[in-house]
C-alpha cells in the first residue's frame, strides 16, 4: 500500500472530493454505513481545529485514492478514533473491493494502537480486534414518511397513537405547534446546550458541554454547510416557545441523531418523541435513506427505530510495548462499564444511584 499522511489543513481539495464521492456512491456497493457524516471529511476537519494530533492516512493505488484513514495519535504512538467519546460512527472509508493490512496501516501512521468504540460493519482488518459488538438502531425513511409511520402503527400501534396524541393536547394546552427542521438562530443551540447539560446533571451522568473543545465542535459544525454535509439544528417550538431541539450531522444519505434535549416543563406532552417524528418527515422530504439513532439502549429508540445496524469496540494493535499498556488500562474500564449497562440487575440500581447524585448535585 501507498500510504501518505496528512494534518487535516494539508489535505488537498481533490483528495477532499474524492473522499465525498466514495461516501456519495457507498450505499451503491452494499456500504450504507461509509455513507454516515461522522466519516465526512467535514468532521474530521473540524475536529482537528479543535483537537490536537488529529490526521488522516491516503492509501493511494495506482496513484489515485483507495482509502482513508482518519484517526488521532498522541505523542507516544497510542491512536483514537477521531472524536472518540463524541463520534458516534468511525472506520476506514474505502473505495467497493478496497483490502488492506491493518499492522501495515497502523506502522505507517506510526501508531502501535488504535482504538475505536463505534466501528461500523464490514471493516474486517479491524474487526479482528473487536471485544464486542453492540445495536445502533435506525429509522428507515426511505420509502417516504407515510410508509414510515404505517409500519410504526403495525409494529407500535400504541406509542404511535398515543405519541400523536400528545402532539394534538400540546397544541390544545400551551398554543400553535411548529416545527423548523433546519434552525440557522444560534441562540437556538445554546439553548439546546443549556438543557443537555442540565440533563447531564440531573441524571448523574458526565457533562459533555462543561469540555470547552466540544462546545467549539458542535458551535463550529453548526455553522458547517454543504451539498454534501450540514450541521442540523432541529426545534419544535409551542406558541413561539422552544419545546425542544436536537442537533445531528447530515451526509447525502444519512441525519446522525446525535444531541436531543427538550424543556422539562413539557416532559408530560413527550416533546422529544414529537420532535424525532417531525424529524424523521423533513429527513424523507429532504431525500434521507434513514435516520441514525446511534448506539445505546434507549427506551423511545426501540420504540422508533425500524431495524438496527451493528458496531464495534475494541483496538487494533501491533506488537509494541505502548499498545499493550494501553490495552491493559483500557480493557477492565470498558468491560465493567458493558457489563452493567447489557445487565439490568445491575444497570438499574447504577442508574439509581446516577440520578439520585445528580439530584444531591443540582440542589447545591
Amino acid at each position: 500500500m501507498d500510504i501518505s499522511v496528512y494534518r487535516p489543513g494539508e489535505l488537498s481539495a481533490a483528495d477532499r472530493a474524492a473522499w465525498t464521492a466514495m461516501q456519495s456512491k457507498a450505499h451503491l456497493h452494499g456500504a450504507e454505513e461509509l455513507g454516515n457524516p461522522f466519516l465526512s471529511p467535514e468532521f474530521t476537519l473540524a475536529v482537528g481545529r479543535c483537537r490536537r494530533g488529529v490526521r488522516i492516512a491516503v492509501v493511494r493505488e495506482d496513484g489515485e485514492p483507495a482509502a482513508f484513514f482518519p484517526f488521532q495519535r498522541s505523542a507516544t504512538g497510542v491512536g483514537r478514533a477521531v472524536g472518540l467519546g463524541v463520534s458516534d460512527c468511525q472506520g476506514l472509508v474505502h473505495r467497493p473491493g478496497f483490502t488492506w493490512d491493518a499492522r501495515e496501516l497502523l506502522r505507517a501512521c506510526s501508531l502501535a494502537v488504535w482504538e475505536f468504540d463505534h466501528l461500523v460493519t464490514g471493516q474486517e482488518p479491524f474487526e479482528a480486534g473487536a471485544s464486542g459488538s453492540f445495536p445502533s438502531p435506525v429509522m428507515d425513511v426511505d420509502q417516504g414518511y407515510d410508509t414510515y409511520v404505517r409500519e410504526l402503527r403495525a409494529r407500535s400501534p400504541k406509542f404511535t397513537r398515543t405519541t400523536l396524541a400528545k402532539e394534538r393536547r400540546l397544541g390544545r394546552d400551551t398554543g400553535p405547534v411548529r416545527y423548523v427542521h433546519d434552525e440557522r438562530d444560534p441562540a437556538a443551540l445554546r439553548r439546546l446546550m443549556a438543557w443537555k447539560s442540565a440533563q447531564y446533571r440531573r441524571t448523574g451522568r458526565s457533562d459533555r458541554f462543561a469540555h470547552e473543545w466540544i462546545t467549539r465542535l458542535v458551535t463550529q459544525l453548526f455553522h458547517t454547510r454543504s451539498d454534501s454535509f450540514a450541521g442540523i439544528l432541529s426545534v419544535l417550538y409551542t406558541d413561539g416557545r422552544p419545546v425542544a431541539a436536537h442537533f445531528g450531522l447530515r451526509s447525502e444519505r444519512v441525519l446522525a441523531c446525535w444531541f436531543p434535549a427538550y424543556d422539562p416543563a413539557f416532559a408530560k406532552f413527550s416533546p422529544g418523541l414529537i420532535l424525532h417524528l417531525r424529524m424523521a418527515e423533513a429527513a424523507a422530504a429532504d431525500g434521507i435513506a434513514y435516520l441514525d439513532l446511534g448506539r445505546g439502549q434507549k427506551e423511545y429508540k426501540d420504540s422508533l427505530k425500524t431495524r438496527e445496524l451493528s458496531v464495534c469496540e475494541g483496538w487494533v494493535t501491533r506488537r509494541h510495548p505502548v499498545a499493550v499498556g494501553h490495552r491493559a488500562r483500557r480493557a477492565p474500564v470498558r468491560a465493567l462499564r458493558n457489563a452493567v449497562l447489557s445487565r439490568p440487575e445491575l444497570f438499574e440500581p447504577a442508574d439509581r444511584i446516577l440520578k439520585r447524585m445528580g439530584q444531591i448535585r443540582s440542589r447545591r
